[in-house]
């Protein structure tokens, strides 16, 4: 392939241009012409075998000379090594020149012109030996050389701004040849990203060293074990032969699956310590070098970065900050044993209220099994719903299945909406309890699960925000300490609910003392009337005796007279009878036989129509169909319901509807008593009802009617019974299997009394 013969013209007259120049005889004149144009500068840039061409190349190194003798500024960037360091002596002879790692590429930089060379040409040249009779070099280069020129101006100063930055980066070639010829290593920093190349340099750092101090989280310590151990027990077995001083390790150990990597590195003489709050990276120092990284190495796995670096800041500050994180440790042989007899006893103090805030959601919201919480004040528990720890809770429980009990004050006006949200929307596995809101010393207490509680102190009730209102937390894992305060929970809940129990007993026994004197009073009024029930017909049984006895009377009345009074003594005693018998759980006696209930009701009606007071009737409706049509819905006179049989005690199925139609004649001063016998559609079941037109139940004993004593009535305070019937009549009917209950009447005067007796 030919080449041009001659070098193209460059001067500063020329127009701005950019060209791209072939063969190494014409580079070489454009490089010498740039270099004769130079007013004040010439910055080389060379890769660490471009720069032997200024000492190989006469007519490159006479120009060179020539420049500096006038007072132009060289300056020279490359890579000083073993290979190019007499080099590197001759050019600091006619320049400046500085040493940068890893310098790739050649160009040349002036006031007004630049040029690039490429490595081809760089080759070319360097096959030139130096000649002192011949200006001009002579090549063998197979290789078709090229660069590029340029005197535009941006391109001009875009290469000097780099020259400058490299320059700047660029250390000084007296200290990197001293470093070299000395065996000095030089202050550096430097990334490691790949993988085989971080496992070879953390290798060789362990080799050299004989104090070796490491932090770093679990997955660290895994990784460790998987590609470095071995070089670990080389630092080892030098402490071992009195030639360092060993190495140590600070790891968290959170729990048991930690135990027996530990143990491994512990049985290797590596000395370990626990430590729960870990820095935010992991770290390896020893007096010459550290290496770190952000990476976690979660399950063992390599980390991509590690940044390595030998400069005494860097070293002698994670120094420190490893021998102070060491001073804070646990020995791990003691830790292990802890944790294996389930004694924890981290416990960690956090004055930081934002901080103790993320802790307290993080627990509630990783809680699997039980969550206990106390809250001091009301004013806590608003605090603590705006920063949201009740939907947590709800969250807990609902997703997670977690039981939540609480404890708390009882709440006043200002939270008693919140309150009432919570017991709303809170489910079986939300149970709260009050306490009484206690003076002193006052905080949050919570503990998840039985292994860790969160105490937050209350520092000022007043305040608004979680943040604002509490001081510092105790956070611990520390089992005595977890349970103590889980015994503090249980004792408290114990406490209410005896505190509820004694409650409801005050209250049942504040309800019968009422009870005990509305049934006093009740008794007392029993007494007197039941006197007077005695006395009145015993005095009209001694009455009638002596004007008989007198002869005032005719013997045949005076023994109507008797027997009269006689009857209603006998009833008296049989009710009171009968009350004994129901109050001392021994039944009524019954007999149960098929009886027609309308021919029941019609001797009642008849045996009392003869004793009803002026102005008073009595009428009866025996048979009609429940829900008839017709008046009221009832049909009298019903054929077909005419002979209702049930099955039922005669005697004491007719006590029971005479005492209530006897109430009603009693009871009653004007108007009609109408007395009904119904039958349901399916003929299960048969109504009795007695309406009267009296006066009415009395509002307030309507709902104890058929209890013992009761015998008020509006309006006729002076008519009053013994109170025994009604409850007598219910305890039949309900032996009955049937069921009695009564009402006034609406807009109108009157009650309406009703016994439902299942049929035949």
């Amino acid at each position: 392939m030919s080449v041009p013969a001659a070098a193209p013209t460059i001067t500063n007259a020329n127009p701005e241009r950019i060209e791209v120049i072939h063969s190494t005889e014409n580079i070489i004149d454009a490089y010498l012409q740039a270099l004769h144009n130079a007013k004040s500068r010439w910055d080389c840039f060379s890769d660490v075998n471009s720069l032997a061409v200024p000492v190989l190349i006469k007519s490159i190194r006479e120009a060179l000379s020539s420049a500096k003798s006038t007072g132009i500024k060289l300056r020279f960037v490359t890579e000083i090594t073993e290979g190019n360091i007499s080099q590197c002596k001759e050019v600091v002879t006619i320049g400046e020149i500085r040493h940068l790692e890893g310098v790739k590429g050649n160009f040349a930089v002036s006031d007004t012109e630049y040029i690039a060379i490429s490595c081809a040409a760089i080759a070319a040249s360097s096959t030139t030996t130096r000649n002192s009779t011949e200006s001009q070099p002579t090549t063998t280069a197979t290789a078709v050389p090229h660069a590029v020129y340029s005197n535009v101006k941006e391109d001009v100063q875009q290469q000097k701004y780099v020259f400058e930055i490299l320059w700047n980066k660029a250390i000084p070639a007296e200290q990197k040849i001293r470093e070299i010829e000395e065996g000095v290593i030089p202050d550096r920093t430097r990334l490691l990203e790949n993988r085989d190349e971080i496992i070879n340099e953390i290798r060789r750092l362990n080799n050299t060293v004989s104090k070796l101090s490491i932090c770093s989280g679990f997955g660290a310590m895994q990784m460790a074990y998987n590609y470095l151990f071995d070089s670990y027990t080389k630092v080892v077995e030098k402490h071992r032969t009195g030639k360092g001083d060993g190495m140590r390790w600070i790891v968290n150990m959170d729990n048991k699956d930690s135990l027996d990597l530990v143990k491994t590195f512990l049985n290797e003489g590596i000395h370990v310590r626990h430590l729960k709050n870990m820095p935010p990276m992991n770290f390896g120092i020893s007096n010459k070098e550290m290496a770190v990284t952000i990476e976690k190495m979660e399950g063992g796995n390599m980390s991509q970065s590690f940044l390595i670096s030998n400069e005494p800041l860097y070293i002698n500050h994670f120094n420190s900050l490893f021998d102070e994180l060491w001073k804070n440790g646990i020995d791990a042989e003691d830790r292990i044993k802890d944790i294996e007899e389930g004694v924890d006893t981290d416990i960690e103090v956090v004055p930081n209220a934002a901080t103790a805030r993320e802790i307290y959601l993080n627990l509630v919201s990783h809680a699997s099994e039980e969550i206990l919480l106390i809250f001091p004040t009301i004013k806590a528990f608003i605090r603590q719903e705006k920063i949201g720890i009740i939907i947590a809770l709800r969250e807990a429980s609902k997703k997670r299945n977690v039981k939540v009990r609480i404890l708390m004050p009882h709440a006043d006006s200002l939270s008693e909406d919140k309150m009432q949200d919570l017991r709303q929307n809170r489910d079986k596995n939300i149970v709260i309890r009050n306490i009484e809101q206690t003076s002193g010393t006052k905080a949050t207490i919570l503990t998840v699960d039985k292994i860790v509680s969160l105490v937050m102190e209350l520092r000022d009730d007043t305040k608004e925000t979680f943040d604002e209102a509490i001081g510092s937390s105790t956070y611990s894992h520390s089992k005595a300490g977890v349970l103590s305060y889980v015994a503090i929970f249980e004792n408290l809940w114990i406490q209410t609910e005896l505190y509820q129990q004694i409650s409801e007993s005050s209250r049942r026994l504040e309800l019968a003392n009422e009870q005990l004197k509305i049934h006093d009073k009740m008794q007392q009024e029993f007494i007197s009337i039941a006197s007077h029930e005695l006395r009145t017909p015993v005095q009209s049984i001694l009455g009638f005796a002596s004007l008989a006895n007198k002869a005032q009377i005719e013997p045949i009345q005076a023994c109507k007279g008797i027997l009269l009074e006689a009857y209603k003594l006998q009833q008296l005693t049989n009710d009171l009878l009968d009350v004994s018998r129901i109050e001392s759980g021994a039944s009524l006696s019954y007999v149960m036989e098929k009886v027609r209930i309308n021919e029941i009701i019609l001797n009642i009606v008849n045996a009392i129509r003869v004793s009803l007071k002026q102005g008073v009737s009595i009428e009866t409706g025996l048979g009609a169909n429940i829900g008839g049509v017709g008046s009221g819905g009832i049909h009298d006179n019903s054929d077909n319901n005419k002979e209702i049989e049930i099955y039922a005690d005669k005697i004491r199925i007719a006590q029971a509807i005479s005492n209530i139609v006897g109430n009603a004649v009693k009871f009653t001063d004007r108007g009609t008593i109408r007395v009904e016998s119904l039958v349901s559609v399916d003929k299960k079941r048969v109504e009795i009802k007695v309406c009267d037109s009296g006066n009415g139940i009395a509002e307030d004993i309507l709902p104890n009617l058929f209890d013992k004593f009761v015998t008020k009535t509006p309006g006729n305070e002076n008519k009053r019974g013994t109170g025994l019937g009604l409850y007598i009549t219910k305890a039949i009917i309900d032996a009955h299997k049937g069921e009695i209950f009564a009402a006034n009447n609406n807009q109108a005067v009157g009650a309406t009394f009703t016994i439902v007796l299942p049929s035949v």
